[in-house]
């Protein structure tokens, strides 16, 4: 196990956005964080990540305790995640832009370019290491910002819907690199709406409802349950699909 959540809640004023909040990731897995829009998944990642503080609760990352450590720091023990909203730095090339998260690792500038250049062929982005980052589509910003969280060389990345806004044949040339990334030995924790995707990927699978984990397992048996349908589609929504089925 790489990472266990035990009990996180996060309130933001009379807000509760995480409701003591369980769950744990095995070792070279790759894990689904799924549930409906204003869940609180990115809430939870980013007290994982050390960008928010948990009101309450521990968050254990390979068995050390680093509740209200700070992202920063984190990323030194091998935590990395990526953001829904993707920022590349605009004036950069994507060479320049992998290299930014290579520094943490590669102090000389010689290595940061040359570890960017292998995360860019693990990524897909080989052939636009010279073009301004401003210059890529939606899915080679993505692919971009998914190689920056990889530069930090992490031993468990968290992907806060790296597939949003990509049309099915970009979904399905990115599985893949996914997969290769775990197949690499990084764990992967993923927040995602795409449930192909989800279906396609993960052993496991942990729904977040109103803050709280409601369901888990694998993702074949977390979709038929009923409270997840409900939590999907609102209240008699499982009854009714029983029924019509």
């Amino acid at each position: 196990m790489i990472l266990d959540v035990q009990g996180a809640t996060k309130r933001f004023g009379g807000l509760l956005a995480v409701d003591a909040a369980s769950f744990t990731v095995a070792k070279s897995s790759i894990t689904g964080l799924i549930g409906p829009n204003g869940a609180g998944k990115t809430t939870l990642f980013a007290m994982i990540a050390g960008f928010e503080t948990p009101t309450a609760g521990r968050v254990i990352f390979d068995g050390r305790d680093v509740t209200g450590r700070t992202a920063h720091l984190l990323a030194r023990d091998g935590l990395a995640r990526t953001f829904q909203i993707v920022q590349p730095f605009a004036g950069l090339s994507v060479r320049e832009n992998i290299a930014v998260g290579a520094f943490l690792r590669h102090p000389r500038r010689a290595d940061a370019l040359a570890a960017a250049d292998a995360v860019a062929t693990r990524v897909g982005l080989a052939p636009m290491l010279d073009k301004q980052a401003s210059s890529l589509t939606v899915a080679g910003r993505k692919r971009l910002e998914l190689a920056r969280a990889l530069a930090t060389e992490p031993r468990l990345i968290l992907l806060d819907e790296v597939l949003a806004g990509l049309n099915p044949s970009e979904i399905r040339d990115i599985i893949p690199v996914i997969r290769g990334i775990r197949d690499g030995g990084v764990t992967v924790l993923m927040i995602e709406h795409v449930m192909q995707a989800v279906m396609n990927l993960c052993e496991a699978v942990h729904v977040l409802a109103q803050g709280r984990i409601i369901a888990a397992g694998s993702p074949a048996a977390v979709v038929r349950d009923p409270a997840v349908i409900e939590a999907y589609l609102g209240r008699g929504a499982a009854q009714k699909l029983a029924a019509n089925g």
